[in-house]
Protein backbone atom coordinates (compact mmCIF):
# COMPACT_ATOMS: atom_id res chain seq x y z
CA UNK A 1 0.00 0.00 0.00
CA UNK A 2 3.43 1.96 0.24
CA UNK A 3 3.41 2.49 -3.51
CA UNK A 4 0.45 4.28 -4.33
CA UNK A 5 1.80 7.60 -1.81
CA UNK A 6 5.46 7.44 -3.51
CA UNK A 7 4.11 7.00 -6.80
CA UNK A 8 1.86 9.40 -6.95
CA UNK A 9 3.97 11.96 -5.03
CA UNK A 10 6.68 11.23 -7.54
CA UNK A 11 4.42 12.24 -10.36
CA UNK A 12 3.27 15.07 -8.79
CA UNK A 13 6.88 16.66 -8.73
CA UNK A 14 7.32 15.07 -12.14
CA UNK A 15 4.24 17.48 -13.54
CA UNK A 16 5.11 20.72 -11.66
CA UNK A 17 6.18 23.48 -13.46
CA UNK A 18 9.54 24.59 -12.17
CA UNK A 19 9.40 28.08 -11.15
CA UNK A 20 12.63 28.24 -9.05
CA UNK A 21 11.21 30.10 -5.65
CA UNK A 22 8.94 32.55 -7.00
CA UNK A 23 5.85 30.33 -5.78
CA UNK A 24 2.70 30.45 -8.26
CA UNK A 25 3.72 33.70 -9.53
CA UNK A 26 4.87 33.57 -12.88
CA UNK A 27 8.33 35.12 -13.01
CA UNK A 28 9.61 38.61 -14.71
CA UNK A 29 11.14 37.57 -18.05
CA UNK A 30 13.33 41.02 -17.40
CA UNK A 31 16.95 39.61 -17.60
CA UNK A 32 16.19 37.63 -20.63
CA UNK A 33 14.65 40.31 -22.69
CA UNK A 34 18.29 42.28 -21.85
CA UNK A 35 20.04 39.62 -22.61
CA UNK A 36 17.72 38.59 -25.94
CA UNK A 37 18.11 42.61 -27.39
CA UNK A 38 22.05 42.13 -26.22
CA UNK A 39 22.85 39.99 -28.53
CA UNK A 40 21.02 41.70 -31.42
CA UNK A 41 17.77 40.14 -31.91
CA UNK A 42 14.29 41.68 -32.13
CA UNK A 43 12.31 42.21 -28.41
CA UNK A 44 8.83 41.86 -30.48
CA UNK A 45 7.33 38.78 -29.68
CA UNK A 46 9.32 38.08 -26.17
CA UNK A 47 7.23 37.11 -23.25
CA UNK A 48 7.18 39.80 -20.48
CA UNK A 49 6.41 36.91 -17.55
CA UNK A 50 7.46 33.03 -17.92
CA UNK A 51 4.86 31.04 -20.35
CA UNK A 52 4.05 27.10 -19.98
CA UNK A 53 7.59 25.82 -22.26
CA UNK A 54 5.26 22.40 -24.30
CA UNK A 55 6.80 24.27 -27.86
CA UNK A 56 10.58 23.86 -26.58
CA UNK A 57 12.19 21.58 -28.88
CA UNK A 58 15.86 21.61 -27.15
CA UNK A 59 15.18 23.36 -23.61
CA UNK A 60 13.57 21.58 -20.84
CA UNK A 61 9.37 22.11 -21.39
CA UNK A 62 8.56 23.83 -17.79
CA UNK A 63 7.53 27.28 -17.73
CA UNK A 64 9.77 29.61 -19.85
CA UNK A 65 10.44 32.68 -21.04
CA UNK A 66 11.94 31.53 -24.38
CA UNK A 67 9.31 31.11 -27.33
CA UNK A 68 10.22 28.92 -30.40
CA UNK A 69 11.61 31.50 -32.16
CA UNK A 70 13.72 32.46 -29.41
CA UNK A 71 15.03 29.18 -28.57
CA UNK A 72 15.86 28.71 -32.75
CA UNK A 73 17.72 32.02 -32.53
CA UNK A 74 19.86 31.27 -29.27
CA UNK A 75 20.79 27.73 -31.10
CA UNK A 76 21.99 29.50 -33.76
CA UNK A 77 24.19 31.70 -31.21
CA UNK A 78 25.37 29.22 -29.41
CA UNK A 79 26.40 27.71 -32.31
CA UNK A 80 28.43 30.66 -33.59
CA UNK A 81 29.77 31.70 -30.61
CA UNK A 82 30.98 28.12 -29.75
CA UNK A 83 32.78 27.94 -33.07
CA UNK A 84 34.21 31.81 -32.14
CA UNK A 85 35.51 30.09 -29.49
CA UNK A 86 36.94 27.27 -30.88
CA UNK A 87 38.63 29.70 -33.28
CA UNK A 88 40.15 32.16 -31.20
CA UNK A 89 41.75 29.34 -28.91
CA UNK A 90 43.27 28.26 -32.68
CA UNK A 91 44.68 31.59 -33.35
CA UNK A 92 46.56 31.92 -29.76
CA UNK A 93 48.10 28.69 -30.81
CA UNK A 94 48.83 29.53 -34.45
CA UNK A 95 50.21 32.63 -33.29
CA UNK A 96 52.80 31.14 -30.74
CA UNK A 97 54.11 28.45 -33.87
CA UNK A 98 53.84 31.53 -36.23
CA UNK A 99 55.87 33.79 -34.26
CA UNK A 100 58.42 30.75 -33.45
CA UNK A 101 59.17 29.72 -37.33
CA UNK A 102 59.17 33.76 -37.61
CA UNK A 103 61.81 33.69 -35.34
CA UNK A 104 64.09 31.09 -36.64
CA UNK A 105 63.29 31.83 -39.78
CA UNK A 106 65.07 35.41 -39.27
CA UNK A 107 67.86 33.66 -37.55
CA UNK A 108 68.57 31.56 -40.27
CA UNK A 109 68.28 33.73 -42.94
CA UNK A 110 70.42 36.34 -41.46
CA UNK A 111 73.19 33.56 -40.69
CA UNK A 112 73.16 32.98 -44.74
CA UNK A 113 72.88 37.03 -45.58
CA UNK A 114 76.03 37.73 -42.85
CA UNK A 115 78.17 34.65 -44.76
CA UNK A 116 77.51 36.15 -48.17
CA UNK A 117 77.43 39.94 -47.03
CA UNK A 118 81.36 38.57 -45.81
CA UNK A 119 82.35 36.73 -48.82
CA UNK A 120 81.42 39.69 -50.78
CA UNK A 121 83.22 42.09 -48.92
CA UNK A 122 86.80 40.21 -48.34
CA UNK A 123 87.30 38.38 -51.90
CA UNK A 124 87.80 41.01 -54.21
CA UNK A 125 90.12 42.93 -52.59
CA UNK A 126 92.28 39.40 -52.00
CA UNK A 127 91.42 36.96 -54.62
CA UNK A 128 90.88 39.40 -57.51
CA UNK A 129 89.78 38.71 -60.48
CA UNK A 130 89.54 34.76 -58.94
CA UNK A 131 86.36 36.59 -57.30
CA UNK A 132 85.39 39.18 -59.74
CA UNK A 133 85.24 37.05 -62.62
CA UNK A 134 83.33 34.36 -61.21
CA UNK A 135 81.05 36.01 -58.76
CA UNK A 136 78.25 34.45 -60.27
CA UNK A 137 79.51 30.96 -59.00
CA UNK A 138 79.11 32.27 -55.76
CA UNK A 139 75.95 33.99 -55.57
CA UNK A 140 74.26 31.15 -57.37
CA UNK A 141 75.16 28.60 -55.00
CA UNK A 142 73.92 30.64 -51.78
CA UNK A 143 70.54 31.59 -54.41
CA UNK A 144 70.63 27.37 -54.24
CA UNK A 145 71.10 27.40 -50.43
CA UNK A 146 68.14 29.96 -50.00
CA UNK A 147 65.84 27.74 -52.75
CA UNK A 148 66.36 24.72 -50.49
CA UNK A 149 66.01 26.14 -47.29
CA UNK A 150 62.35 27.38 -48.54
CA UNK A 151 61.77 24.40 -49.62
CA UNK A 152 61.92 23.95 -53.00
CA UNK A 153 62.96 20.63 -55.07
CA UNK A 154 66.41 20.80 -55.29
CA UNK A 155 68.85 18.07 -54.08
CA UNK A 156 71.60 19.93 -51.92
CA UNK A 157 74.08 17.80 -52.48
CA UNK A 158 74.14 17.82 -56.29
CA UNK A 159 73.84 21.88 -55.55
CA UNK A 160 77.49 21.78 -53.54
CA UNK A 161 79.03 19.39 -56.19
CA UNK A 162 78.19 21.54 -59.10
CA UNK A 163 79.20 24.77 -57.03
CA UNK A 164 82.93 23.10 -56.14
CA UNK A 165 82.88 21.41 -60.09
CA UNK A 166 82.15 24.86 -61.36
CA UNK A 167 84.61 27.20 -59.25
CA UNK A 168 87.13 24.35 -59.75
CA UNK A 169 86.50 24.94 -63.89
CA UNK A 170 86.83 28.51 -63.43
CA UNK A 171 89.90 29.00 -61.40
CA UNK A 172 91.59 26.27 -62.79
CA UNK A 173 91.57 28.41 -65.79
CA UNK A 174 92.60 31.59 -64.20
CA UNK A 175 95.55 30.24 -62.65
CA UNK A 176 96.72 28.52 -65.83
CA UNK A 177 96.10 31.76 -67.87
CA UNK A 178 99.26 30.98 -70.31
CA UNK A 179 97.53 27.72 -71.44
CA UNK A 180 94.21 27.67 -73.97
CA UNK A 181 91.86 25.79 -72.35
CA UNK A 182 88.85 24.46 -73.83
CA UNK A 183 85.75 22.41 -72.49
CA UNK A 184 86.36 18.94 -73.38
CA UNK A 185 89.70 19.86 -71.35
CA UNK A 186 87.82 20.62 -68.05
CA UNK A 187 85.75 17.70 -68.19
CA UNK A 188 89.14 15.42 -68.26
CA UNK A 189 90.71 17.61 -65.82
CA UNK A 190 87.84 17.94 -63.32
CA UNK A 191 87.63 13.61 -63.32
CA UNK A 192 91.39 14.13 -62.70
CA UNK A 193 91.73 16.57 -60.33
CA UNK A 194 88.96 14.95 -58.12
CA UNK A 195 91.14 12.22 -57.51
CA UNK A 196 93.88 14.60 -55.45
CA UNK A 197 91.40 16.80 -53.68
CA UNK A 198 92.04 20.08 -55.08
CA UNK A 199 90.40 21.83 -52.29
CA UNK A 200 91.41 19.35 -50.14
CA UNK A 201 88.66 18.07 -47.18
CA UNK A 202 87.05 21.07 -47.23
CA UNK A 203 84.13 19.72 -50.02
CA UNK A 204 83.48 16.37 -48.42
CA UNK A 205 83.57 18.29 -44.95
CA UNK A 206 80.90 21.00 -46.01
CA UNK A 207 78.61 18.68 -47.98
CA UNK A 208 78.38 16.48 -45.07
CA UNK A 209 77.72 19.43 -41.97
CA UNK A 210 76.50 21.75 -44.27
CA UNK A 211 73.65 19.18 -45.31
CA UNK A 212 72.86 17.86 -42.01
CA UNK A 213 72.18 21.77 -40.69
CA UNK A 214 69.87 22.48 -43.90
CA UNK A 215 67.91 19.73 -43.62
CA UNK A 216 67.07 19.80 -39.75
CA UNK A 217 66.64 23.88 -40.28
CA UNK A 218 64.65 23.49 -42.90
CA UNK A 219 62.03 20.58 -41.58
CA UNK A 220 61.71 22.39 -38.47
CA UNK A 221 60.94 25.76 -39.47
CA UNK A 222 58.45 23.88 -41.65
CA UNK A 223 57.00 21.71 -39.03
CA UNK A 224 56.03 24.67 -36.99
CA UNK A 225 54.15 26.24 -40.30
CA UNK A 226 52.28 22.47 -41.01
CA UNK A 227 51.35 22.83 -36.95
CA UNK A 228 49.67 26.12 -37.54
CA UNK A 229 48.14 25.00 -40.58
CA UNK A 230 46.49 21.97 -39.02
CA UNK A 231 44.80 24.30 -35.83
CA UNK A 232 43.84 26.57 -38.29
CA UNK A 233 41.73 24.11 -40.48
CA UNK A 234 40.85 22.13 -37.43
CA UNK A 235 39.57 25.73 -36.04
CA UNK A 236 36.97 25.78 -39.06
CA UNK A 237 35.49 22.54 -38.60
CA UNK A 238 31.96 22.96 -38.18
CA UNK A 239 29.87 21.80 -35.25
CA UNK A 240 27.15 18.99 -35.72
CA UNK A 241 23.36 19.14 -35.07
CA UNK A 242 23.71 17.51 -31.80
CA UNK A 243 26.38 19.90 -31.10
CA UNK A 244 24.80 22.62 -31.45
CA UNK A 245 21.54 21.31 -29.73
CA UNK A 246 23.99 20.48 -26.98
CA UNK A 247 25.96 23.48 -26.68
CA UNK A 248 22.09 25.75 -27.06
CA UNK A 249 21.29 23.98 -23.73
CA UNK A 250 24.36 24.30 -22.04
CA UNK A 251 24.75 28.16 -22.69
CA UNK A 252 20.96 29.70 -23.01
CA UNK A 253 18.38 27.33 -21.51
CA UNK A 254 19.36 28.26 -18.45
CA UNK A 255 18.71 31.48 -19.41
CA UNK A 256 15.06 30.61 -20.83
CA UNK A 257 14.41 29.09 -17.79
CA UNK A 258 15.27 32.15 -15.62
CA UNK A 259 18.07 31.37 -14.12
CA UNK A 260 20.35 33.72 -15.60
CA UNK A 261 22.64 34.00 -12.50
CA UNK A 262 23.22 30.03 -12.68
CA UNK A 263 26.48 28.72 -13.61
CA UNK A 264 26.88 25.87 -15.88
CA UNK A 265 28.14 22.30 -14.05
CA UNK A 266 31.91 21.57 -14.49
CA UNK A 267 31.44 18.36 -15.45
CA UNK A 268 27.82 19.18 -17.44
CA UNK A 269 30.06 21.11 -19.80
CA UNK A 270 33.00 18.71 -20.10
CA UNK A 271 31.09 16.42 -21.48
CA UNK A 272 29.27 18.44 -23.69
CA UNK A 273 32.52 20.10 -25.21
CA UNK A 274 34.30 16.85 -25.23
CA UNK A 275 31.06 15.35 -27.09
CA UNK A 276 31.40 17.99 -29.68
CA UNK A 277 35.13 17.95 -29.78
CA UNK A 278 35.39 14.43 -29.97
CA UNK A 279 37.16 14.45 -33.42
CA UNK A 280 39.28 17.27 -32.60
CA UNK A 281 40.78 14.99 -29.40
CA UNK A 282 41.68 12.60 -31.75
CA UNK A 283 44.68 14.35 -33.00
CA UNK A 284 46.44 14.32 -29.22
CA UNK A 285 48.67 11.90 -30.41
CA UNK A 286 50.20 12.59 -33.95
CA UNK A 287 50.12 16.11 -32.20
CA UNK A 288 52.20 15.59 -29.01
CA UNK A 289 54.84 13.51 -31.40
CA UNK A 290 55.00 16.63 -33.62
CA UNK A 291 55.91 18.81 -30.62
CA UNK A 292 58.28 15.93 -29.30
CA UNK A 293 59.80 15.95 -33.14
CA UNK A 294 60.44 19.69 -33.12
CA UNK A 295 61.98 19.69 -29.94
CA UNK A 296 64.21 16.58 -30.90
CA UNK A 297 65.25 18.48 -33.68
CA UNK A 298 65.98 21.30 -31.89
CA UNK A 299 68.80 20.14 -30.02
CA UNK A 300 70.12 18.98 -33.18
CA UNK A 301 70.23 22.53 -34.46
CA UNK A 302 71.90 23.69 -31.21
CA UNK A 303 73.72 21.03 -30.80
CA UNK A 304 75.32 18.10 -33.01
CA UNK A 305 74.65 20.10 -36.50
CA UNK A 306 75.63 23.07 -34.94
CA UNK A 307 74.14 25.43 -37.33
CA UNK A 308 75.13 29.06 -36.60
CA UNK A 309 78.82 27.59 -36.86
CA UNK A 310 78.45 25.78 -40.19
CA UNK A 311 75.93 28.12 -41.64
CA UNK A 312 77.69 31.23 -40.07
CA UNK A 313 80.87 29.79 -41.59
CA UNK A 314 80.44 28.75 -45.65
CA UNK A 315 82.59 32.10 -46.94
CA UNK A 316 85.30 31.34 -44.45
CA UNK A 317 85.18 26.95 -45.82
CA UNK A 318 85.33 28.62 -49.06
CA UNK A 319 88.35 30.97 -48.63
CA UNK A 320 90.13 27.66 -47.29
CA UNK A 321 89.14 25.31 -49.85
CA UNK A 322 90.82 28.33 -52.30
CA UNK A 323 93.78 28.68 -50.39
CA UNK A 324 93.88 24.89 -50.88
CA UNK A 325 93.91 25.08 -54.56
CA UNK A 326 96.53 27.50 -54.19
CA UNK A 327 99.01 25.90 -52.45
CA UNK A 328 98.71 22.94 -54.05
CA UNK A 329 98.38 24.28 -57.98
CA UNK A 330 101.55 23.48 -59.39
CA UNK A 331 101.12 19.24 -58.04
CA UNK A 332 97.17 19.43 -59.34
CA UNK A 333 98.46 20.79 -62.25
CA UNK A 334 101.10 18.48 -63.37
CA UNK A 335 99.06 15.48 -62.33
CA UNK A 336 96.19 17.13 -64.71
CA UNK A 337 98.52 17.33 -67.88
CA UNK A 338 100.19 13.90 -67.02
CA UNK A 339 96.01 12.47 -67.43
CA UNK A 340 95.05 14.36 -69.95
CA UNK A 341 97.90 16.07 -71.71
CA UNK A 342 99.55 18.91 -72.17
CA UNK A 343 96.91 22.11 -73.59
CA UNK A 344 97.61 24.20 -76.28
CA UNK A 345 99.75 27.42 -75.26
CA UNK A 346 97.85 30.79 -75.31
CA UNK A 347 98.60 34.00 -76.94
CA UNK A 348 97.49 36.06 -73.59
CA UNK A 349 100.48 36.22 -70.68
CA UNK A 350 99.84 35.97 -67.40
CA UNK A 351 97.79 38.74 -65.38
CA UNK A 352 98.60 41.47 -63.28
CA UNK A 353 96.08 39.93 -60.58
CA UNK A 354 98.10 37.11 -60.23
CA UNK A 355 99.58 38.47 -57.08
CA UNK A 356 96.38 38.97 -55.50
CA UNK A 357 94.94 36.00 -56.36
CA UNK A 358 98.01 33.96 -54.39
CA UNK A 359 96.80 36.44 -51.49
CA UNK A 360 95.09 34.53 -48.54
CA UNK A 361 91.72 35.92 -47.25
CA UNK A 362 91.54 36.69 -43.25
CA UNK A 363 88.02 36.02 -42.21
CA UNK A 364 86.71 36.14 -38.87
CA UNK A 365 83.31 34.54 -37.88
CA UNK A 366 80.92 36.29 -35.58
CA UNK A 367 79.07 33.81 -33.72
CA UNK A 368 75.76 34.19 -32.85
CA UNK A 369 75.16 30.91 -30.56
CA UNK A 370 73.75 32.67 -27.93
CA UNK A 371 71.22 33.79 -30.43
CA UNK A 372 70.41 30.34 -31.42
CA UNK A 373 70.61 28.99 -27.53
CA UNK A 374 67.55 30.81 -26.46
CA UNK A 375 65.58 31.01 -29.51
CA UNK A 376 65.90 27.11 -28.71
CA UNK A 377 64.96 27.13 -25.10
CA UNK A 378 61.84 29.39 -26.09
CA UNK A 379 60.62 27.02 -28.48
CA UNK A 380 61.10 23.85 -26.64
CA UNK A 381 58.92 25.73 -23.74
CA UNK A 382 56.47 26.72 -25.73
CA UNK A 383 55.88 23.40 -27.55
CA UNK A 384 56.22 21.82 -24.32
CA UNK A 385 52.90 23.76 -22.92
CA UNK A 386 51.36 23.01 -26.76
CA UNK A 387 52.08 19.04 -26.10
CA UNK A 388 48.52 19.01 -24.86
CA UNK A 389 46.46 21.23 -26.42
CA UNK A 390 43.64 19.38 -28.19
CA UNK A 391 43.08 17.28 -24.91
CA UNK A 392 42.81 20.86 -22.64
CA UNK A 393 40.61 22.26 -24.88
CA UNK A 394 37.20 21.22 -23.24
CA UNK A 395 38.52 22.32 -20.25
CA UNK A 396 39.92 25.36 -20.86
CA UNK A 397 36.68 26.91 -22.92
CA UNK A 398 34.66 25.46 -20.29
CA UNK A 399 36.75 27.36 -17.38
CA UNK A 400 37.63 30.72 -19.15
CA UNK A 401 34.51 31.13 -22.04
CA UNK A 402 31.52 28.85 -21.31
CA UNK A 403 32.41 29.82 -17.34
CA UNK A 404 31.39 26.96 -15.62
CA UNK A 405 31.07 26.76 -11.95
CA UNK A 406 33.47 24.83 -9.74
CA UNK A 407 33.26 21.20 -9.77
CA UNK A 408 32.01 20.66 -6.04
CA UNK A 409 29.01 23.34 -6.79
CA UNK A 410 25.99 21.71 -6.14
CA UNK A 411 23.66 24.28 -7.14
CA UNK A 412 24.78 24.55 -10.50
CA UNK A 413 22.65 24.18 -14.61
CA UNK A 414 22.88 20.89 -15.26
CA UNK A 415 20.75 21.03 -18.41
CA UNK A 416 17.42 20.04 -16.40
CA UNK A 417 17.48 22.45 -13.55
CA UNK A 418 19.82 24.25 -10.54
CA UNK A 419 21.01 21.53 -8.73
CA UNK A 420 24.06 18.89 -8.90
CA UNK A 421 25.98 17.03 -11.72
CA UNK A 422 25.92 13.21 -11.67
CA UNK A 423 27.19 11.70 -14.44
CA UNK A 424 30.69 10.58 -14.90
CA UNK A 425 33.17 12.57 -17.20
CA UNK A 426 33.62 10.99 -20.48
CA UNK A 427 37.08 10.00 -21.53
CA UNK A 428 39.04 12.04 -24.77
CA UNK A 429 38.14 10.93 -28.11
CA UNK A 430 35.77 9.39 -30.81
CA UNK A 431 35.62 6.23 -29.56
CA UNK A 432 34.89 7.55 -25.68
CA UNK A 433 31.64 9.49 -26.48
CA UNK A 434 29.72 6.49 -27.16
CA UNK A 435 27.79 6.62 -23.80
CA UNK A 436 28.05 10.30 -23.80
CA UNK A 437 24.70 11.57 -21.81
CA UNK A 438 24.81 15.14 -23.79
CA UNK A 439 25.57 14.96 -26.77
CA UNK A 440 24.60 12.22 -28.99
CA UNK A 441 28.07 11.19 -31.40
CA UNK A 442 28.20 8.55 -33.82
CA UNK A 443 31.93 6.93 -33.13
CA UNK A 444 31.60 4.94 -36.75
CA UNK A 445 31.50 8.32 -38.80
CA UNK A 446 34.80 10.16 -38.20
CA UNK A 447 35.60 13.58 -39.69
CA UNK A 448 37.18 13.51 -42.96
CA UNK A 449 39.02 16.64 -42.35
CA UNK A 450 40.61 16.27 -39.25
CA UNK A 451 41.41 12.40 -40.37
CA UNK A 452 43.38 14.42 -43.11
CA UNK A 453 44.99 16.49 -40.73
CA UNK A 454 46.08 13.51 -38.65
CA UNK A 455 47.79 12.55 -41.36
CA UNK A 456 49.55 15.62 -42.46
CA UNK A 457 51.07 15.48 -38.88
CA UNK A 458 52.24 12.08 -39.89
CA UNK A 459 54.47 13.48 -42.74
CA UNK A 460 55.61 15.79 -41.03
CA UNK A 461 56.54 14.13 -38.21
CA UNK A 462 58.38 11.50 -40.50
CA UNK A 463 60.00 14.43 -42.61
CA UNK A 464 61.58 15.25 -38.92
CA UNK A 465 62.38 11.99 -38.18
CA UNK A 466 64.35 12.05 -41.09
CA UNK A 467 65.92 15.18 -40.18
CA UNK A 468 67.03 14.29 -37.22
CA UNK A 469 69.52 11.43 -38.78
CA UNK A 470 70.35 13.75 -41.24
CA UNK A 471 68.54 11.69 -43.95
CA UNK A 472 66.74 14.34 -46.88
CA UNK A 473 63.20 14.19 -47.64
CA UNK A 474 61.54 16.21 -50.63
CA UNK A 475 58.71 18.22 -49.63
CA UNK A 476 56.87 17.70 -52.57
CA UNK A 477 56.61 14.34 -53.28
CA UNK A 478 54.69 12.85 -50.15
CA UNK A 479 53.68 10.03 -51.89
CA UNK A 480 56.22 7.96 -49.75
CA UNK A 481 54.59 9.57 -46.45
CA UNK A 482 51.30 8.69 -47.44
CA UNK A 483 51.99 4.77 -47.87
CA UNK A 484 51.03 2.38 -45.07
CA UNK A 485 50.52 5.31 -42.95
CA UNK A 486 47.82 3.79 -41.17
CA UNK A 487 50.46 1.83 -39.09
CA UNK A 488 50.75 5.10 -36.91
CA UNK A 489 54.43 4.55 -36.57
CA UNK A 490 55.07 7.89 -38.45
CA UNK A 491 57.67 8.96 -35.41
CA UNK A 492 60.64 7.23 -35.82
CA UNK A 493 62.63 5.67 -32.53
CA UNK A 494 65.13 8.32 -33.13
CA UNK A 495 62.91 10.97 -32.04
CA UNK A 496 60.52 9.64 -30.00
CA UNK A 497 62.46 7.06 -28.50
CA UNK A 498 61.72 7.62 -25.30
CA UNK A 499 58.15 7.38 -25.01
CA UNK A 500 58.36 4.42 -27.36
CA UNK A 501 60.19 2.51 -25.15
CA UNK A 502 58.91 3.90 -21.82
CA UNK A 503 55.72 1.68 -23.37
CA UNK A 504 55.90 -0.03 -26.99
CA UNK A 505 52.52 -0.59 -27.26
CA UNK A 506 50.83 2.89 -26.69
CA UNK A 507 50.54 3.67 -30.39
CA UNK A 508 48.27 0.60 -30.70
CA UNK A 509 45.07 1.57 -28.75
CA UNK A 510 44.76 5.09 -30.31
CA UNK A 511 45.46 4.30 -33.92
CA UNK A 512 43.41 6.80 -36.10
CA UNK A 513 41.42 4.25 -38.49
CA UNK A 514 37.69 4.27 -38.44
CA UNK A 515 36.12 2.31 -35.29
CA UNK A 516 34.42 -0.54 -35.89
CA UNK A 517 30.67 -1.18 -35.31
CA UNK A 518 30.96 -3.69 -33.02
CA UNK A 519 32.68 -4.25 -29.93
CA UNK A 520 31.44 -1.03 -28.37
CA UNK A 521 28.25 0.27 -28.82
CA UNK A 522 25.95 -2.82 -28.14
CA UNK A 523 25.99 -1.90 -24.18
CA UNK A 524 26.03 1.66 -24.43
CA UNK A 525 23.16 2.34 -26.60
CA UNK A 526 20.63 0.94 -23.52
CA UNK A 527 22.24 2.54 -21.12
CA UNK A 528 22.22 6.26 -22.28
CA UNK A 529 19.11 8.47 -20.54
CA UNK A 530 16.57 10.09 -22.75
CA UNK A 531 15.18 13.18 -21.65
CA UNK A 532 11.48 11.48 -23.68
CA UNK A 533 11.73 8.91 -21.03
CA UNK A 534 12.04 10.81 -17.84
CA UNK A 535 7.83 10.14 -16.88
CA UNK A 536 8.71 6.42 -17.65
CA UNK A 537 11.71 6.58 -15.41
CA UNK A 538 9.81 8.24 -12.19
CA UNK A 539 7.18 5.82 -12.63
CA UNK A 540 10.01 2.90 -12.36
CA UNK A 541 11.39 4.63 -9.61
CA UNK A 542 8.40 4.94 -8.25
CA UNK A 543 7.55 1.40 -7.87
CA UNK A 544 11.38 0.46 -6.31
CA UNK A 545 11.05 3.83 -3.81
CA UNK A 546 14.43 5.09 -4.90
CA UNK A 547 16.94 6.58 -3.00
CA UNK A 548 18.09 8.89 -5.26
CA UNK A 549 16.43 10.65 -8.33
CA UNK A 550 18.30 11.05 -11.60
CA UNK A 551 19.49 14.77 -11.52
Amino acid sequence: MRVFPWGFWLLCVASAPARGDSGSKARSCAEVRQLYGAKGFSLSGVPQAEISGEHLRICPQGYTCCTSEMEENFANKSRSEFEAMMKEAGRSVQATLTAQHRSFDSYFQDLLNKSEKALYDAFPSVYGELYTQNVKVFKDLYSELRRYYRSSNINLEEALNEFWTRLLERLFKLMNPQYHITDEYLDCMVKHAEQHKPFGEVPRDLKVKATRAFIAARSYAQGFLVGSDVVKKVSQVSLSHECTRAIMKLMYCPHCRGMSSVRPCNNYCLNVVKGCLANQADLNTEWKYLMDSLIVVADRIDGPYNVDTVIGTIHMRIAEAISNLQENKDSITAKVFQGCGNPKISTKGSSSEDKKRRGKVTLEAKSSAQALEMLVLDAKGNLTALKTYWITLPSSLCSKKVMASSASDDKCWNGMTKGSYLPEVMGDGLANQINNPEVEVDITKPDMTIRQQIMQLKIMTNRLGNANIGNDVDFQDTSDDMSGSGSGDSCPDDVCGKRLSKSPSTRQPETHAIPKQSGHGVNGVSSRSLPSASLLLLLSVAVIAPQHLWR
